[in-house]
Order: C-alpha cells, then structure tokens, then sequence
C-alpha cells in the first residue's frame, strides 16, 4: 500500500479533479505489475497496472490501491468491472472513495462478484495523500491554502511602496521556486485586488515545471488596467466581482454576492469542479478566509533577516510552538487548521 501512494503522488497537479491513486499487483509475494492515474481523463490507475499482465497470472495475483475502485462510467469504463472480467480474486484497499457516485458500491460490486476485498490499510496516509478529494466531495468546497512571505518583524510588504520592486522582496530563490512548485499542485491561485494592483503578479508556475493554476481575482469594481499581467493568455483569469457576468479579451467576469465573497468563491469552485485553491494574498483577503474558519492549511514563510520596520502587517496566526523548516535563508511554517 505504501508502494501504491509513491505511485499515485506522481499524479500530483495532472489529475485534479480526480483523485490521486496508485495500483501494485503481487504475485507469490513480489510485486509484478505497477500503474498510476497519470493525467486527467486517461486510464486509472486500475487498468494501467492489469495491461501489463496475461489473463491467467492475474487470476492468481493480488491487487492493492489506495482507492476504493470505481464503479460508474466517467471519463472512463469502471475499474471494478475491469478486476471482476480479468478474474482476480483477492483487492487490497486503502480508502474508500468519498464520491456519492462510488461511496462504497466498488467495494460492494466486488464483493458481490465472489472477490476477497480488505480495505483500510494505510487509510490515513490514503486520505492525507488525497486530502483535496476527500475535502470537496465530504464538505462541498475546495482545500484551500493561505500562503504568505514576512520579515522578521512581521510585515508582508512595505509601504509606501518602494519605487524598485526588488526592494520589496522577502524570501530567497529556494522559497520562490517552491511556491512555484505549489501552484503547479493547485488548480486555481486567488488574490484580492490589492495584491493585484501593488504587486502586478503573473500567478504563473514559471520558476517550476507544471500547469499554470486558473487565476481567480476578488475585485469589486471591474474597471481593471489593461496592462496587468494577469490578463495575458498563459492561464485563464476569472474576475470575481460586484458588477457584471461576460467574457471580455479571454477573461471571464463573474458577478457574486460581495456581502460574503467567500462563500462565493467556493460555491463557484464546487460548480466548477475546482477541488483546491491557494490563497496568495493580500492580508484582508487572507483574513477573510481566515476569519469564517474556511481554509485548511496556511504556509508561511519567515524571513529572520529581512525588517521593514513599517509597513503592511502580516496575517497573525501564531507562529511560536510550530516547528519551521529551512529553505535556504528562509523558515517555512506549515499550519493546519485542525478546527
């Protein structure tokens, strides 16, 4: 089983909305056959083990996976039907799949068809790995990640701002590439209107290799600056606003209840099939989330050398008693919200 979420983490960041799921087949002990759901709408992980075998060895073998398999047509024929036609008689499971359309009848299916099922190996690690799967089909919302830089005396920026943008900058190249990386695991990026204006960001994964997430802009207004770079075409941009709904120049502005713009923005993600989101700033659109208790894990990173003195004050969240890790000259707290 272990083996089966090394496999299926490689999904990370290509599979959403689906969930990330590994499968092992053993033989006599050893493990003959691997696969994984490498990209979304291609073949599970089921069937990308099971190809690589004949019929007759697999009817002797054992198949684990740390997902309940599936049991309605989707994107792709169900993969219990698939382990019931080759004839193995014994599946190993890790979780059972939070899905309405699954919740068990995989398991059931099997079972009805004669075949030895144990499921609940590893079942923590199985929905730690899948924590955004497991988040938008129990709770209805996306995972969401809050995410900032501070200095050392906490603040996220300082103000006025300084003509050199460079001067503004808290963390090192290690931090900047990581947060890279962690864009290309989520399928949309958000920041309020602040950010967007101060900061100008791009919201691309451009110091990383992976998909550019969907770019999500809380703005009331939507009389914007043509030149922001979050209008060009390397991802597609949605202006959550208090105005209007229409396409303009490949951008889509959606009009929402300003009254609880959060609320908003995971219904919009849940329709949209959106399953995690990272929050980049600024502090009020921070505290907005962070004020109605919707959010789920918050990654911050702390400059110790780095003091504006004054400026815009840091989220507070409380740092002391959590443990940082190193990256590079920067400390990176990892929170999560157990409530």
């Amino acid at each position: 089983m272990q083996r089966c979420l090394e496999l299926a983490a490689k999904g990370m960041g290509h599979v959403a909305p689906n969930p990330m799921v590994g499968c092992v087949i053993v033989h006599e002990g050893a493990i003959v056959s691997e696969g994984y759901h490498e990209t979304f709408g291609a073949p599970h992980a089921e069937p990308n083990a099971i190809r690589q075998l004949g019929d007759e060895l697999l009817k002797s073998s054992t198949l684990y996976v740390n997902l309940e398999p599936c049991s309605h047509y989707g994107k792709t024929p169900p993969c219990a039907d698939l382990i019931i036609h080759k004839g193995i008689r014994k599946v190993v499971v890790g979780s059972l799949d939070p899905n309405p359309l699954v919740a068990g009848q995989g398991i059931q299916k099997l079972k009805d068809a004669g075949i030895e099922v144990v499921h609940g190996i590893l079942e923590k690690q199985c929905r730690e790995l899948n924590k955004r799967f497991y988040m938008f089909h129990e709770n209805k919302r996306p995972y969401i990640i809050l995410k900032w830089a501070q200095t050392g005396d906490g603040f996220i920026s300082q103000w006025p701002l300084p003509e050199n943008k460079e001067d503004n900058w808290i963390t090192g190249a290690e931090s900047k590439a990581l947060s890279h990386q962690w864009r290309s695991e989520e399928q949309a990026i958000l920041i309020g209107y602040n950010t967007l204006i101060n900061d100008d960001p791009l919201l691309t994964t451009r110091l990383a290799r992976g998909n550019n997430p969907l770019r999500l802009i809380l703005a009331r207004e939507t009389d914007l600056p043509s030149h922001l770079q979050v209008f060009n075409k390397d991802a597609k941009t949605i202006v959550l606003n208090g105005v209007k709904s229409e396409m303009k120049h490949f951008v889509e502005y959606v009009k929402i209840d300003w009254s609880n713009k959060v609320k908003a923005v995971l219904d919009l993600c849940y329709a949209r099939q959106i399953a995690s989101v990272i929050v980049e700033g600024g502090t009020n659109t921070i505290y907005n989330f962070m004020n109605q208790g919707l959010w789920d894990e918050a990654r911050i990173f702390v400059n110790p050398g780095k003091q504006f003195v004054h400026g815009i004050a840091a989220p507070e969240i409380g740092l002391k008693g959590h443990k940082p890790l190193s990256i590079g000259n920067d400390l990176l707290y990892t929170i999560r919200n157990e409530d």
